[in-house]
């Protein structure tokens, strides 16, 4: 069964604010504004009222994961602006102490397995990055900002070649926002 066209529609959530310009979805709420562009010319996208219809004439696979890709990224957007993202990272250092700080924008681990030179990541803008003992928190309105700093932290101490359980010193992510 081949069906013709395909439409799906996603609600607007109460205290959330929607603004479509060219593709580009501006969405402001109680904890701010983020914006994310998502354009493809297969993909028909109509705002009306509380409600964003996305329409395709035709229905093929491709078609139908552009729009549900193109629904969860919203939500996303929509989850961001009302209760924000959090990563936690826990910081473990067994065999020499490790010093973690955060120095203006950039995040620096010092005395990492006995190396002299710190290393070091510049903080991702519209992130927040918190220490708290040996606990770090990321914090961010979009859910990939704060998913890529928390990765970039915990690459930061990636040991190529070295087995991770017996070699255990590093940031781990440790908790992660679940998909509503």
């Amino acid at each position: 069964m081949k069906l013709d066209k395909l439409e799906e529609v996603v609600e607007i959530p109460e205290g959330c604010t929607l603004t479509l310009e060219n593709g580009v979805f501006n969405v402001k709420g109680e904890k701010g504004e983020v914006s994310k562009k998502m354009f493809s010319p297969r993909i028909i996208i109509t705002q009306e009222n509380n409600l964003v219809k996305f329409f395709s004439k035709k229905a093929s696979q491709n078609e139908k994961k552009l729009i549900n890709t193109f629904k969860a990224h919203l939500n996303n957007l929509f989850r961001g602006v009302q209760e924000g993202f959090l990563y936690k990272l826990k910081i473990c250092s067994g065999h020499f102490p490790m010093t973690v700080a955060i120095n203006g924008e950039v995040f620096e681990i010092k005395n990492f397995i006995g190396e002299k030179v710190p290393r070091r990541v510049k903080i991702m803008p519209n992130t927040t990055v918190k220490i708290d003992g040996t606990e770090v928190v990321v914090e961010a309105l979009n859910r990939e900002d704060a998913g890529q700093m928390a990765a970039k932290i915990e690459q930061l101490t990636k040991r190529p070649g070295f087995d991770k359980r017996i070699f255990q010193d590093g940031i781990y992510i440790t908790e992660k926002p679940s998909n509503k």
